[in-house]
């Protein structure tokens, strides 16, 4: 089994996600008491926060590049980052730390293709709906991602870091991303990808009609292959 190195914190509701899912997911393969080699550097999320804002990226990738380093040289094999807006940075990361760095968008596109879809809803922060880090991953799926309106994606943003990032779940913020996801349906979207690693905490399967693409569940998935392979 290779070890992973999980870049976490980022936040760390999503973390335990990722470490659940990754742990199940070995021991749903191997059975018995195999359960994922990993190890994970948590972030403190004010630190990453205050870069994003100010939009200090070389400053972020400073950091997880040298988090990730640091598990490198203690036998992780591959990195995973524990959120999809992180991903701005991956392809660099993976060069500067010269092992893999399982993408968020790669699994995604992989599972939308599977499932023989064209034309997909795109929710998340401001940076991962408006930035082409991922878009761009689909594309070369021939995917097309649609995304809210202004205002809706303001309003995502904000509740991404002030609601679901701090374990927040509202029942008004849930029915007002129900009816982002019913207007992008309404545009064409045969699917939904829930591009942030917490939306899956207010938004499911039975809230919709059509496919959602949990991010965090797909990339988990991701990881455990890889560490299967």
């Amino acid at each position: 089994m290779k070890i992973l190195g999980l870049i976490g914190g980022i936040s760390w509701v999503s973390t335990l996600d990722y470490y659940k899912l990754i742990n199940e997911g070995v021991n749903e393969k191997l059975g018995d008491l195999n359960f994922a080699e990993c190890m994970i550097y948590s972030f403190n999320y004010a630190d990453i926060k205050r870069n994003n804002d100010a939009n200090d990226w070389d400053k972020t990738l400073e950091m997880i590049t040298k988090a990730s380093l640091s598990m490198k040289s203690g036998g992780a094999e591959a990195i995973v980052l524990c959120a999809n807006t992180m991903h701005l940075i991956a392809d660099k990361l993976e060069q500067n730390v010269q092992i893999p760095v399982i993408h968020i968008a790669s699994a995604t596109a992989n599972a939308i293709t599977s499932k023989g879809l064209k034309k997909v809803g795109l929710l998340g922060t401001k940076f991962t709906m408006e930035r082409d880090f991922f878009t761009d991953k689909l594309n070369e799926k021939g995917i097309e991602a649609i995304i809210p309106d202004d205002d809706e994606r303001d309003f995502l943003h904000y509740t991404i870091f002030e609601e679901l990032g701090r374990g927040i779940l509202n029942p008004d913020t849930k029915q007002y991303y129900i009816n982002v996801i019913n207007k992008l349906i309404a545009r064409g979207a045969e699917g939904i990808i829930l591009g942030c690693t917490e939306i899956p905490l207010l938004i499911n399967s039975t809230d919709v009609d059509i496919p959602l693409f949990d991010t965090a569940s797909i990339h988990a998935k991701a990881a455990v292959e890889f560490a299967l392979g």
